[in-house]
Order: C-alpha cells, then sequence, then structure tokens
C-alpha cells in the first residue's frame, strides 16, 4: 500500500455472545427518504424472520428528509435504525454499517436502489453450495430517477457459478454496482472495510479487486438488484463535473498496483490497469467536453488535468487535440459572439 493513501477501515468480530443471524442487511441513507420506502419493501417481501436477518438503515444526517419516520411506518419495529450524531462522509457511513453488522453475510443496500425478488434466496444458496467463495453477486438493472430501466449489466457467465479468471476481469475495470453483491463477514474482518482516501467514487472497484485477490467469487445469471443513476443532485455527479470522480478512479488504480503484483505477472498487471486507466482518461474528456458545452471552460481543463494523469498515451493525446481543435472552437466562437454588438436593422 502506497503511504500516500489511507488504509482500509478496519472490522472487527462480532462479540462473543451476540446473536449471529445468517443474514445482516445494513442500508446506508443521506437525503434518499422518498426512495427508501422502495428499497425496504423489496427487503421485507423477503424477509425470512428476525432470526435469520438482521435489517438496519444507517443514516448519515439527513438534513432534507426524516428517513427514521419511513422506516418506523414500513418497518413496524421489525427494522433497526441508527442515526450518525453528525455527517460522516458516506464511507465513514458504510464503516458504521459494516461494524454494526452481525450476520455472517453482509448485503450493503444503498438507501435509493433495491432488490427484486429471489435475491436472498439465490445468493445464499451460492454460498451454501461453495461455501469458499469470498462473495457472490447478480447481474443489475440500472435504473432511472423515476424508476425507470435504462440497460442492464454484462452477462459474466452463461449459467451461475464461480467466475475464473475474475480477477483479471475486475482489475481491467468496475464492472458491477455494490447492491448486487454480498460478501462474507469475515472476509470484511480479514481484508478491511472501504478505504477511506476516497472522496466520491473508486472504493467499490477497489474493494471488489481486493476481494477477488484472496477468495473466488460466485456470479448469478438473473438481474436480481436495481442500481439508480441519478442524473441531478448526486455525489457522484456533482463529483464528476469537477474532476474528482476520475481523480478517485485514478487512485484506485494506484492502490490496487500496489497489490495486484502479487498475484498476477508484472506485466499483465500493468497491462490490465492500463486499459482502465486508458477508460477513465476518455471519462475524463468526454465530461471535459460537457464542461465546455456549458460553458466552463475552466472545469474543462482540470478534466482534461485528470485524463492526462490517468493515461498519456498517443492515442489520448490525439483525442484531447481533436477535443480542442472542435469543442475549444466551438465554445471561442461562442463567447466572441456573446460580446458582439447586435445588429439593428437598417431602416
Amino acid at each position: 500500500m502506497s503511504k500516500k493513501h489511507s488504509y482500509p477501515t478496519a472490522i472487527t468480530p462480532v462479540p462473543d455472545g451476540m446473536p449471529r443471524p445468517l443474514w445482516s442487511v445494513m442500508i446506508p441513507t443521506f437525503n434518499c427518504a422518498n426512495y427508501l420506502r422502495q428499497t425496504l419493501a423489496s427487503v421485507l417481501a423477503q424477509d425470512p424472520g428476525a432470526e435469520v436477518m438482521q435489517i438496519e438503515v444507517i443514516d448519515d444526517g439527513s438534513t432534507q428528509d426524516d428517513p427514521a419516520t419511513v422506516v418506523e411506518e414500513l418497518g413496524q419495529g421489525r427494522v433497526g435504525f441508527y442515526r450518525q450524531k453528525a455527517n460522516v462522509g458516506y464511507i465513514r457511513n458504510f464503516a458504521t454499517c459494516l461494524q454494526r453488522s452481525r450476520g455472517k453475510l453482509i448485503h450493503l443496500l444503498h438507501g435509493d436502489d433495491y432488490v427484486r425478488d429471489g435475491f436472498y434466496r439465490k445468493l445464499q444458496q451460492a454460498f451454501e453450495q461453495k461455501p469458499e467463495i469470498g462473495a457472490a453477486f447478480c447481474r443489475s438493472l440500472y435504473i432511472d430517477e423515476q424508476g425507470h430501466w435504462q440497460s442492464i449489466s454484462l452477462l459474466e457467465l452463461p449459467e451461475s457459478g464461480i467466475l475464473s479468471n475474475w480477477l483479471e476481469q475486475i482489475a481491467a475495470g468496475q464492472r458491477l454496482t455494490t447492491p448486487s453483491i454480498v460478501v462474507r463477514r469475515d472476509v470484511y474482518e480479514k481484508l478491511g472495510g472501504f478505504n477511506p482516501c476516497f472522496s466520491c467514487a473508486g472504493e467499490d472497484w477497489e474493494m471488489w479487486v481486493r476481494i477477488a485477490a484472496h477468495y473466488p467469487v460466485w456470479f448469478e445469471v438473473e438481474p436480481l438488484a436495481a442500481y439508480r443513476v441519478k442524473r441531478s443532485g448526486s455525489l457522484t455527479g456533482n463529483s464528476a463535473a469537477t474532476g474528482e470522480l476520475v481523480r478517485d478512479m485514478r487512485i484506485a488504480t494506484e492502490i490496487i498496483e500496489s497489490y495486484l503484483s502479487a498475484y498476477l505477472p508484472k506485466r499483465h498487471a500493468q497491462e490490465l490497469l492500463n486499459k482502465a486507466r486508458k477508460e477513465y482518461a476518455r471519462w475524463a474528456i468526454e465530461i471535459a467536453r460537457q464542461m465546455l458545452i456549458g460553458g466552463n471552460l475552466s472545469r474543462a481543463i482540470a478534466q482534461i488535468k485528470e485524463a492526462f494523469k490517468c493515461n498519456s498515451s498517443l492515442r489520448i493525446i490525439c483525442s484531447v487535440i481533436k477535443f480542442f481543435l472542435l469543442e475549444g472552437g466551438r465554445y471561442s466562437w461562442r463567447y466572441l459572439r456573446k460580446g458582439m454588438p447586435s445588429r439593428q436593422k437598417k431602416t
């Protein structure tokens, strides 16, 4: 681990004598109570009972809504609720979720996502069939703010089972969503929780690579989880505009590189990470284009700087040159036109 990056948060074992259900469904929330009803309803519809499943909402000091009321109304005493004394940030809130969990299997379900019928039954069967796996995940539906289906994640295998070469695949770039994956608690205890060095993205990808480096992972072919992609007001959306999102993904590649070489040949590890860096550089260029179209030159330049930090290959340099020749010219013309005196019709 590079000295300039933080270390993963330690997750301590459940104290002796505490009840140990099979499942812990931990639901982090922050200003998303309008979606929380659907989230809780999707879990409660599959509830096997308190002895088998812990369900708890962990709120990071919401200021725009009241998730406690939703939990009380819908949970009817079945769902636990814990509120942070102050806003601690989403990664520290994740750490609280993991530390408060008591189950052998942990499902971290965002308060604006949901699961479909059969999620817990199917993934439980995976751990029963292959107890050596460290995690299991299913395909995801990507939905918009209104809940409409937009797309579906990759079909990693034609049939459900343990993924071969999964470390190579996940190290080449993020390809699964947090609500789709279940992790054994003792895996978090051994490897640690999410790394607090991230500000808005990358912590999940780094975690899934870390798990893949140490344990086999199961893939369920059915799309049993729904991930909500919010266009406005989201942490990811706001951070994309400032360059933090691409920066975090670049930092994730640096952390992954620091331990990936222990499991893969150095050259192969470099090839995989370079593939990821090129993809994130392309992200930055596309975001820069959007920023320039919106008239924000300084943010566009910040994105271009991040693109070069991710990857400075000839292909990326050519993309940047093309970007400035096309979009830069259009931006300059729009800027000049704003300063031109309006033409008046001759009489």
